[in-house]
């Protein structure tokens, strides 16, 4: 239970962290958007789409907003429960163990009882030759 509580802690805390590093590194700084980056393409594209101008609430000036501002307080709790959630899930995935090196040669008679045996035919199946 430790161990899951202190993953669901760890995933918290690196989502928060993570999340203005990602959008510093695709280009959405608080000095605006960072010429040739991802960011300047997404702002290129929603504004060809849009007639020469990217919308107030899409998600380019959004990312650009919280690129520029950092994230509200409300949405940090979520994204530290949305991190939680899945720190505390891959935390409680169980490690398969090592499999086991073979016990050595068998014995032949050994061996020749854990071959499978060939299917039979269906009786009538057979071909008769006379």
């Amino acid at each position: 239970m430790l161990k899951r509580a202190a993953a669901a802690v760890i995933g918290g805390v690196v989502a928060v962290g993570t999340v203005p590093a990602v959008l510093s590194m695709a280009g959405f700084t608080g000095a605006g958007i960072a010429a040739s980056s991802l960011a300047a393409k997404m702002m290129s594209a929603a504004a060809i789409a849009n007639g020469g101008g990217v919308p107030a609430g899409s998600l380019v000036a959004t990312l650009q907003s919280v690129g520029a501002a950092g994230l509200s307080t409300s949405s940090n709790i979520l994204l530290a429960s949305t991190g939680s959630v899945f720190g505390a899930l891959l935390g409680n995935l169980k490690k398969v163990p090592p499999s086991s090196p073979s016990a050595g040669p068998r014995a032949k008679g050994d061996l020749e009882k854990s071959q499978v045996q060939p299917a039979k035919l269906p009786l009538g199946s057979e071909k008769h030759v006379k």
